[in-house]
Protein backbone atom coordinates (compact mmCIF):
# COMPACT_ATOMS: atom_id res chain seq x y z
CA UNK A 1 0.00 0.00 0.00
CA UNK A 2 2.93 2.39 0.27
CA UNK A 3 4.64 2.31 -2.64
CA UNK A 4 0.61 2.40 -4.66
CA UNK A 5 0.70 5.86 -4.33
CA UNK A 6 3.63 7.14 -5.36
CA UNK A 7 3.51 4.50 -8.22
CA UNK A 8 0.07 6.41 -9.18
CA UNK A 9 1.82 9.74 -8.85
CA UNK A 10 4.67 8.86 -11.15
CA UNK A 11 2.09 7.38 -13.87
CA UNK A 12 0.28 10.63 -13.29
CA UNK A 13 3.46 12.96 -14.12
CA UNK A 14 4.26 10.95 -17.13
CA UNK A 15 0.51 11.05 -17.98
CA UNK A 16 1.16 14.81 -18.02
CA UNK A 17 4.41 14.86 -19.48
CA UNK A 18 2.79 12.68 -22.67
CA UNK A 19 -0.37 15.37 -23.27
CA UNK A 20 1.89 18.25 -23.21
CA UNK A 21 4.10 16.84 -25.27
CA UNK A 22 1.24 15.76 -27.86
CA UNK A 23 -0.65 19.26 -27.31
CA UNK A 24 3.19 21.28 -28.24
CA UNK A 25 3.82 19.11 -30.96
CA UNK A 26 0.61 19.70 -32.58
CA UNK A 27 0.76 23.72 -31.97
CA UNK A 28 4.50 23.31 -33.55
CA UNK A 29 2.82 21.52 -36.55
CA UNK A 30 0.51 24.08 -37.19
CA UNK A 31 2.88 26.83 -36.26
CA UNK A 32 5.43 25.25 -39.31
CA UNK A 33 2.33 24.80 -41.76
CA UNK A 34 0.97 28.58 -40.93
CA UNK A 35 4.64 30.04 -41.58
CA UNK A 36 5.75 27.71 -44.64
CA UNK A 37 4.64 30.20 -46.98
CA UNK A 38 3.46 26.72 -48.82
CA UNK A 39 0.25 27.97 -50.87
CA UNK A 40 -0.94 24.14 -51.44
CA UNK A 41 0.15 22.70 -48.49
CA UNK A 42 -2.08 25.72 -46.64
CA UNK A 43 -4.59 25.40 -48.29
CA UNK A 44 -4.41 20.95 -47.77
CA UNK A 45 -4.26 21.63 -44.38
CA UNK A 46 -6.89 24.03 -43.98
CA UNK A 47 -9.48 21.59 -46.04
CA UNK A 48 -8.26 18.60 -43.37
CA UNK A 49 -8.83 21.05 -40.66
CA UNK A 50 -12.62 21.68 -41.90
CA UNK A 51 -13.13 18.15 -42.48
CA UNK A 52 -11.63 17.62 -39.04
CA UNK A 53 -14.32 19.96 -37.56
CA UNK A 54 -10.91 21.91 -35.70
CA UNK A 55 -12.83 25.71 -37.46
CA UNK A 56 -10.34 27.76 -35.62
CA UNK A 57 -7.06 26.23 -37.18
CA UNK A 58 -9.13 25.60 -40.82
CA UNK A 59 -10.18 29.81 -40.50
CA UNK A 60 -6.53 30.69 -39.79
CA UNK A 61 -5.07 28.72 -43.13
CA UNK A 62 -7.78 29.93 -45.00
CA UNK A 63 -7.45 33.44 -44.12
CA UNK A 64 -3.75 32.61 -45.73
CA UNK A 65 -5.26 31.16 -48.58
CA UNK A 66 -7.14 33.99 -49.30
CA UNK A 67 -4.32 35.91 -50.25
CA UNK A 68 -3.12 33.07 -52.76
CA UNK A 69 -5.95 32.02 -54.33
CA UNK A 70 -8.31 34.61 -54.61
CA UNK A 71 -9.23 34.90 -59.03
CA UNK A 72 -8.18 31.53 -58.91
CA UNK A 73 -10.82 28.46 -59.51
CA UNK A 74 -9.93 27.17 -55.44
CA UNK A 75 -11.20 30.52 -53.78
CA UNK A 76 -14.70 29.84 -54.82
CA UNK A 77 -14.87 27.26 -51.90
CA UNK A 78 -12.10 29.30 -49.65
CA UNK A 79 -14.49 31.85 -49.02
CA UNK A 80 -17.57 29.07 -48.93
CA UNK A 81 -16.00 26.76 -45.99
CA UNK A 82 -14.23 30.59 -44.74
CA UNK A 83 -18.32 31.97 -43.59
CA UNK A 84 -18.49 28.45 -42.60
CA UNK A 85 -16.05 28.52 -40.26
CA UNK A 86 -17.72 31.71 -38.81
CA UNK A 87 -20.65 29.82 -38.18
CA UNK A 88 -19.68 26.82 -36.55
CA UNK A 89 -18.21 28.72 -34.03
CA UNK A 90 -20.63 30.91 -33.02
CA UNK A 91 -19.38 34.24 -34.85
CA UNK A 92 -23.27 34.70 -36.64
CA UNK A 93 -22.94 38.83 -37.86
CA UNK A 94 -19.55 37.68 -39.37
CA UNK A 95 -20.85 34.61 -40.77
CA UNK A 96 -23.70 35.98 -42.18
CA UNK A 97 -21.64 39.10 -43.96
CA UNK A 98 -19.55 36.33 -45.45
CA UNK A 99 -21.99 34.32 -46.72
CA UNK A 100 -23.60 37.27 -48.60
CA UNK A 101 -20.52 38.62 -49.72
CA UNK A 102 -20.13 34.62 -50.92
CA UNK A 103 -23.66 35.28 -53.35
CA UNK A 104 -22.66 38.41 -54.37
CA UNK A 105 -19.38 37.52 -55.83
CA UNK A 106 -20.22 34.00 -57.10
CA UNK A 107 -23.25 34.78 -58.41
CA UNK A 108 -22.99 31.71 -60.88
CA UNK A 109 -21.84 29.62 -57.95
CA UNK A 110 -23.86 25.95 -57.43
CA UNK A 111 -23.87 27.10 -53.64
CA UNK A 112 -25.31 30.66 -53.97
CA UNK A 113 -28.31 29.77 -52.41
CA UNK A 114 -26.95 27.95 -49.54
CA UNK A 115 -25.09 30.75 -49.29
CA UNK A 116 -28.05 33.28 -49.35
CA UNK A 117 -30.05 30.92 -46.64
CA UNK A 118 -27.48 30.60 -44.30
CA UNK A 119 -26.99 34.69 -44.12
CA UNK A 120 -30.32 34.39 -43.26
CA UNK A 121 -30.19 31.69 -40.98
CA UNK A 122 -26.80 32.93 -39.24
CA UNK A 123 -29.44 36.19 -38.03
CA UNK A 124 -32.18 33.58 -36.62
CA UNK A 125 -29.23 32.32 -34.67
CA UNK A 126 -29.22 35.81 -33.21
CA UNK A 127 -32.30 35.72 -32.62
CA UNK A 128 -32.52 36.39 -28.56
CA UNK A 129 -35.89 35.53 -25.85
CA UNK A 130 -38.65 37.59 -26.48
CA UNK A 131 -38.19 39.88 -23.67
CA UNK A 132 -34.55 40.85 -25.26
CA UNK A 133 -34.44 43.33 -28.56
CA UNK A 134 -36.06 41.68 -31.23
CA UNK A 135 -33.75 43.51 -33.92
CA UNK A 136 -31.99 40.60 -35.24
CA UNK A 137 -35.66 38.78 -35.40
CA UNK A 138 -36.39 41.31 -37.99
CA UNK A 139 -33.53 41.06 -39.60
CA UNK A 140 -33.99 37.46 -39.95
CA UNK A 141 -37.73 37.61 -41.37
CA UNK A 142 -36.71 39.89 -44.17
CA UNK A 143 -33.62 37.88 -45.01
CA UNK A 144 -35.99 34.80 -45.04
CA UNK A 145 -38.57 36.74 -47.12
CA UNK A 146 -35.87 38.01 -49.49
CA UNK A 147 -34.67 34.23 -49.46
CA UNK A 148 -38.78 33.09 -50.36
CA UNK A 149 -38.81 35.44 -53.34
CA UNK A 150 -36.16 35.22 -55.03
CA UNK A 151 -36.07 31.28 -54.25
CA UNK A 152 -39.88 30.82 -54.64
CA UNK A 153 -39.23 26.85 -55.80
CA UNK A 154 -36.54 25.81 -53.35
CA UNK A 155 -37.09 23.03 -51.08
CA UNK A 156 -35.53 25.34 -48.02
CA UNK A 157 -38.98 27.44 -48.24
CA UNK A 158 -40.62 25.61 -45.89
CA UNK A 159 -37.97 26.00 -43.31
CA UNK A 160 -38.19 29.53 -44.23
CA UNK A 161 -41.82 29.88 -43.59
CA UNK A 162 -41.67 27.79 -40.26
CA UNK A 163 -39.22 30.07 -38.88
CA UNK A 164 -40.74 32.84 -39.83
CA UNK A 165 -43.72 32.25 -37.78
CA UNK A 166 -41.26 31.39 -34.82
CA UNK A 167 -40.04 34.75 -34.75
CA UNK A 168 -43.09 36.43 -35.55
CA UNK A 169 -45.00 34.93 -32.90
CA UNK A 170 -41.80 36.24 -30.19
CA UNK A 171 -42.46 39.67 -31.84
CA UNK A 172 -46.44 39.60 -31.27
CA UNK A 173 -45.77 38.17 -27.64
CA UNK A 174 -43.21 40.84 -26.75
CA UNK A 175 -46.00 43.64 -27.94
CA UNK A 176 -48.61 41.71 -26.21
CA UNK A 177 -46.79 42.08 -23.18
CA UNK A 178 -45.34 45.45 -23.84
CA UNK A 179 -49.25 46.16 -23.40
CA UNK A 180 -49.68 44.40 -20.68
CA UNK A 181 -46.75 46.36 -18.65
CA UNK A 182 -48.51 49.71 -19.65
CA UNK A 183 -51.76 48.04 -17.99
CA UNK A 184 -49.99 46.69 -15.06
CA UNK A 185 -48.41 50.00 -14.15
CA UNK A 186 -51.09 52.06 -15.04
CA UNK A 187 -49.89 53.76 -18.04
CA UNK A 188 -53.35 53.12 -19.66
CA UNK A 189 -53.14 55.87 -22.68
CA UNK A 190 -49.90 54.03 -23.70
CA UNK A 191 -51.34 50.29 -23.43
CA UNK A 192 -53.94 51.40 -25.43
CA UNK A 193 -51.67 52.85 -27.96
CA UNK A 194 -49.58 49.51 -27.70
CA UNK A 195 -52.80 46.92 -28.04
CA UNK A 196 -53.82 48.70 -31.28
CA UNK A 197 -50.12 48.23 -32.45
CA UNK A 198 -50.43 44.57 -32.01
CA UNK A 199 -53.96 44.37 -33.40
CA UNK A 200 -53.36 45.83 -36.55
CA UNK A 201 -49.03 44.60 -36.95
CA UNK A 202 -50.42 40.65 -36.15
CA UNK A 203 -54.21 40.30 -37.27
CA UNK A 204 -55.64 37.32 -35.95
CA UNK A 205 -53.40 37.08 -33.18
CA UNK A 206 -54.13 34.65 -30.51
CA UNK A 207 -53.94 36.81 -28.07
CA UNK A 208 -56.64 39.08 -30.00
CA UNK A 209 -59.89 38.36 -27.43
CA UNK A 210 -57.36 39.14 -24.33
CA UNK A 211 -55.88 42.57 -25.87
CA UNK A 212 -59.35 43.88 -27.49
CA UNK A 213 -60.46 43.01 -23.88
CA UNK A 214 -57.06 44.97 -21.78
CA UNK A 215 -57.95 47.92 -24.00
CA UNK A 216 -60.95 48.10 -23.28
CA UNK A 217 -60.55 48.27 -19.74
CA UNK A 218 -57.53 50.34 -20.14
CA UNK A 219 -59.44 53.19 -22.01
CA UNK A 220 -62.30 53.43 -19.42
CA UNK A 221 -59.85 54.06 -16.46
CA UNK A 222 -58.11 56.39 -19.02
CA UNK A 223 -61.82 58.63 -19.44
CA UNK A 224 -62.45 58.28 -15.82
CA UNK A 225 -59.30 59.67 -14.70
CA UNK A 226 -59.07 62.25 -17.26
CA UNK A 227 -60.02 65.76 -16.83
CA UNK A 228 -63.74 67.46 -17.55
CA UNK A 229 -63.17 68.51 -21.05
CA UNK A 230 -61.49 65.00 -22.17
CA UNK A 231 -64.51 62.52 -20.55
CA UNK A 232 -66.70 62.64 -22.70
CA UNK A 233 -64.21 62.05 -25.77
CA UNK A 234 -62.80 59.05 -24.24
CA UNK A 235 -66.03 57.80 -22.84
CA UNK A 236 -67.19 57.56 -26.42
CA UNK A 237 -64.22 55.96 -27.82
CA UNK A 238 -64.18 53.19 -24.74
CA UNK A 239 -68.07 52.71 -26.05
CA UNK A 240 -66.88 52.35 -29.44
CA UNK A 241 -64.28 49.37 -28.31
CA UNK A 242 -66.59 47.63 -26.48
CA UNK A 243 -69.31 47.74 -29.54
CA UNK A 244 -66.36 46.49 -31.72
CA UNK A 245 -65.94 43.43 -29.32
CA UNK A 246 -69.59 42.80 -29.08
CA UNK A 247 -69.83 42.65 -33.02
CA UNK A 248 -66.83 40.60 -34.17
CA UNK A 249 -65.22 38.46 -31.36
CA UNK A 250 -66.78 34.92 -32.02
CA UNK A 251 -66.32 33.45 -28.73
CA UNK A 252 -66.36 36.12 -26.25
CA UNK A 253 -64.71 35.35 -23.31
CA UNK A 254 -65.24 38.70 -21.40
CA UNK A 255 -69.21 39.41 -22.37
CA UNK A 256 -70.28 40.21 -18.98
CA UNK A 257 -67.69 42.29 -18.40
CA UNK A 258 -67.22 44.01 -21.74
CA UNK A 259 -71.37 44.62 -21.40
CA UNK A 260 -70.73 46.50 -17.77
CA UNK A 261 -68.13 48.67 -19.02
CA UNK A 262 -70.32 49.42 -22.28
CA UNK A 263 -73.26 50.56 -19.39
CA UNK A 264 -70.70 52.73 -17.15
CA UNK A 265 -69.46 54.71 -20.17
CA UNK A 266 -72.95 54.97 -21.46
CA UNK A 267 -73.74 56.65 -17.92
CA UNK A 268 -70.92 58.32 -17.26
CA UNK A 269 -70.76 59.85 -21.12
CA UNK A 270 -74.55 60.70 -20.45
CA UNK A 271 -73.57 62.31 -17.03
CA UNK A 272 -71.02 64.76 -18.94
CA UNK A 273 -72.98 66.05 -21.20
CA UNK A 274 -75.61 67.31 -18.39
Amino acid sequence: MGHYQPLRFIRHIFLLLGVTFILSSCATEFERIRSSNDQKLILAKAHEFYKEKDYPAAQALYELSIQFYRGKIEAEEIFFNYAYTYYHLGEYITASHYFKNFASTYYNSDKKEEAEYMAAYSHYNLSPNYRLDQSYSVKAIEAFQEFINKYPNSPRVKSCNELIDKMRLKLETKSFEQGLLYYNIGQYQAAVRSFENLLKDFPGSKSEEEAKFLMIKASFVLAENSIYDKKAERFEETIVLCRKYMDKISNKNFKKEVKDILNSATQELKNNKV
